[in-house]
């Protein structure tokens, strides 16, 4: 069932402050959120009403290198089993808002202490029409960093930190090849490979920061799985 009524986020958006005492790497990524527009997407954008709405929590922190909270959904889950995510879920009837709900569910996720992260803007909502939700990306600077670990075995397979200078290395990045015929851009790294959803919003953010190196898009990955095509890349 769809929720009630909404008009769906179609643009970034940075809180006022947002850069205030964020570490020089990190300011880039922050400012390009405001220059990314729905319409600019090769996505389908959600009419008002439809879709479920869920977050998911795109949350950098320091390190010892700059990095990427990840999980690794459980194997025995029926939907994206074993595929390396951002923290995330549906947002329920308690939350203030998607940001509370993304920040909720990584806490849910991975045990982090909420005290430590900034929420510092979101990126347009994105609609994933096989599964029918409408997801929000929302983006965190971990400023305290927290122990973490899969909180939720039943869901979460394993929780891990993943370096940006990792993602943003040439050397391990490929496109990956869904079985239905989707190819979108994904990443071999911390012994996963991240493609899909994530993969592409991870190259969406590095695109526009200015952050992205130069890579071989021919460098093909064929996915061996039967699925749904529910992990349509997100791609500018």
């Amino acid at each position: 069932m769809s929720e009630p009524s909404r008009t769906w986020i179609r643009e970034g958006k940075v809180d006022a402050g947002a850069l205030h005492g964020l570490p020089a790497w990190l300011q880039p990524v922050v400012t390009c959120v405001q220059s990314i527009r729905s319409d600019e997407l090769k996505y389908a954008v959600p009419t008002d009403g439809e879709g479920r709405h869920s977050a998911v929590l795109i949350l950098f922190g320091e390190g010892p290198d700059p990095d990427l909270l990840m999980i690794q959904r459980a194997a025995r889950m029926r939907a994206h089993a074993g595929q390396p995510a951002f923290p995330g879920g549906a947002v329920d009837a308690t939350d203030a808002d998607a940001r509370a709900a993304a920040v909720r569910e990584a806490v849910e996720e991975t045990g982090l202490d909420p005290a430590g992260v900034r929420v510092l803007g979101h990126l347009p909502d994105l609609w994933l029409s096989v599964s029918g939700f409408v997801v929000t990306p929302v983006i965190a600077w971990w400023e305290q960093p927290s122990e973490v670990w899969a909180r939720e075995p039943d869901e979460v397979e394993s929780v891990t930190r993943v370096r940006l200078a990792d993602l943003i290395d040439p050397a391990n990045r490929v496109s990956v090849r869904h079985p239905s015929g989707y190819v979108g851009p994904g990443f071999r790294v911390n012994d996963m490979l991240v493609w899909g959803f994530t993969g592409g919003l991870i190259d969406l953010i590095l695109d526009h920061s200015g952050l992205a190196l130069p890579w071989d898009h021919a460098t093909m990955v064929d996915l061996d799985i039967i699925a749904t095509p529910d992990e349509e890349p997100v791609t500018s």
